[in-house]
């Protein structure tokens, strides 16, 4: 009888062939892996993460650091020799390079760019001189042109010379002899060309093209609509300066949709993987909004104060206090949430405000109606079945169904016009997040529930 032998797993593996010390073993098996499971082993033995990329061929080291989180990029930046991080950053794709760069302090990139080849450093400095989350930023000098009088077998002789080192060759960009974009071909038109056959005869002037100063998630928005791989970006004069490919959009997306996501939930958006931002970082991230949203609240003990006499008076307005202004802020930050995530996707612009209001309105009056029957009913039923609330119980469920109405109403129309007025006045839509929302329609909440009581409790129990 046969007894299988297990074999070891590929962490191991990496475990036994690290322990030789053979760096020539090492490299080739670490040359052997995907990228993707070496990444993994920098994730799992960070003891390790300066050899493992010192210890690849550049070329793959490169392909792996592109990928980590920027914890790991800065602490093996940092344990490298200075030999080995100049070819590392010298192999880097330049807006891998220039994304790298700008997470760091200016000591540091200054330094860093003095080991830069002189090409490099040049691309480097030129891209990091666009403004931040701008398309230059983004945008790679790593490109395959051709020009209109060359032949489809002149283009393929032009792939094979330089499109090793070219970021993408699903599009070829055709250019004239000052520089200027004529237009850009896509691959699959090309290799379907006869190899006698003219670029000229394939041009038909229908490209779409990016600026270096257009705002990065403008460009996520241009990806999406045209359905594109890459794009060129072009100076205001039309010269051709680099491409952007979709593998940085996603990534820009990416990062946009966490940040959103933190400041919607009440705090500054973290830079790093959460268990790697220091304490006293994340403590300070997150108090600035705690403040501001406790001074807020500070607002609702004024209003309440304000009536105290009417409380008071009535005691059983009090008790639905929490349920009047949880209706206003659940439905504020449900119109937020909406209107936030639309003009995320495009769907929407500020130029849309009125549509959008009306929309809210209906739907706001709606649902307020709905909710303010349904206290309506509370109110009624506990009359009859549990005999609260005085003789003068319809009064008071009309006072607490027309409050749940009006605030709801104002709930939802605060919750989707404030992001369109941040966006109107250049700041982050994100920025109205659900907390603020809900902390301001608590105190424009209470002044309507209690001014909708003394109204229609006047002269009754008031």
């Amino acid at each position: 009888m046969s007894l299988e032998l297990e074999q070891p797993t590929f962490q191991e593996q990496f475990e036994a062939v690290i322990k030789t010390e053979d760096k020539l073993q090492i490299r080739d098996f670490l040359d052997d892996q995907n990228i993707s499971d070496v990444a993994q082993l920098v994730d799992e033995f960070p003891d390790y993460e300066s050899q493992i990329i010192a210890n690849m061929s550049v070329h793959r080291a490169a392909s792996v650091f592109k990928i980590l989180d920027l914890s790991f990029q800065k602490r093996i930046i940092h344990e490298l020799p200075a030999n080995t991080t100049a070819s590392l950053l010298n192999e880097l794709p330049a807006d891998d390079r220039t994304d790298f760069l700008e997470e760091l302090p200016s000591n540091v990139v200054r330094e860093l760019i003095k080991l830069l080849d002189p090409e490099e450093r040049k691309i480097t400095l030129s891209l990091l001189g666009y403004p931040e989350n701008s398309i230059g930023r983004l945008m790679t000098p790593d490109y395959v042109y051709v020009y209109p009088y060359n032949t489809i077998e002149e283009v393929f002789t032009t792939i094979r010379k330089y499109g090793k080192d070219s970021e993408t060759i699903n599009v070829i960009y055709v250019i004239n002899e000052k520089g200027e974009l004529i237009d850009d071909i896509r691959i699959r038109d090309i290799i379907l060309s006869p190899p006698d056959k003219k670029v000229t005869e394939l041009i038909d002037e229908r490209f779409i093209a990016l600026h270096p100063e257009d705002d990065q998630e403008t460009a996520s928005e241009v990806f999406k609509m045209n359905n594109r791989v890459a794009l060129p970006v072009v100076s205001k004069s039309n010269k051709l300066l680099g491409i952007v490919t979709i593998d940085d959009i996603l990534w820009v997306a990416s990062e946009e949709f966490s940040e959103d996501m933190q400041k919607m939930g009440g705090t500054a958006a973290l830079e790093e993987p959460y268990l790697d931002v220091p304490l006293f970082k994340l403590y300070k991230k997150r108090i600035i909004w705690l403040i501001i949203l406790f001074v807020g609240e500070t607002l609702t003990i004024a209003a309440m104060s304000g009536f105290q006499k009417t409380l008071e008076q009535v005691l059983v307005l009090s008790t639905f206090i929490p349920l009047i202004i949880s209706s206003g802020g659940n439905s504020g930050s449900q119109a937020a949430t909406l209107i936030i995530q639309a003009m995320a996707l495009g769907e929407i612009s500020v130029k849309d405000w009125w549509q959008i209001a009306r929309r809210e309105i209906q739907s706001g009056l709606f649902m307020g109606i709905t909710l303010g029957a349904i206290g309506f009913l509370i109110v009624f039923g506990g009359h009859h079945i549990f005999d609260l609330f005085g003789e003068h119980f319809i009064r008071i469920a009309f006072a607490i169904g027309i409050a749940i109405i009006g605030v709801v109403l104002w709930g939802t129309i605060m919750g989707s016009m404030l992001p369109l007025l941040l966006k109107r006045l250049g700041a982050d839509p994100a920025t109205s997040s659900t907390p603020f929302i809900a902390t301001l329609v608590d105190v424009t909440g209470l002044l309507i529930y209690f001014g909708t009581a003394f109204l229609l409790l006047r002269g009754v129990l008031l």
